[in-house]
């Protein structure tokens, strides 16, 4: 062993305390808050305008891979599976399931 392998053990010990000590945190506070108070509903409110933010930047404005496929394509899949997520009692999966092939059908209509 080297003389600078200490160090090594120094970096991974304070990183896991610093790690470990919000976990901790967290697991102390969580039952203090109030999962329908403002604050809870204020970050819910902000992820959820994230999220929809992420996927109109997808949608109206792609990069990569993504900004070589049709509009209507992009549009038609977020419908199907928008639909399809309600119909199916909000469960995911089927949303995700038929936007996808939503999404590679239609990509095969409007290359």
């Amino acid at each position: 062993m080297t003389s600078a392998s200490p160090v090594w053990l120094y970096v991974v010990v304070a990183g896991a305390l610093v790690t470990y000590a919000w976990r901790l945190a967290g697991v102390l506070l969580v039952s203090r808050i109030d999962p329908q108070g403002a604050g809870l509903t204020w970050v819910r409110a902000v992820a959820t305008a994230l999220v929809a933010a992420l996927v109109a930047r997808m949608l109206f404005t792609p990069s990569g891979l993504l900004a070589h496929t049709a509009l209507p394509a992009r549009l038609g899949a977020i419908a199907i599976g928008a639909i399809t997520w309600r119909l199916a009692g909000r469960r995911i999966e089927p949303g995700i399931a038929a936007a996808v092939v939503t999404f590679l059908i239609l990509q095969q209509i409007f290359p």
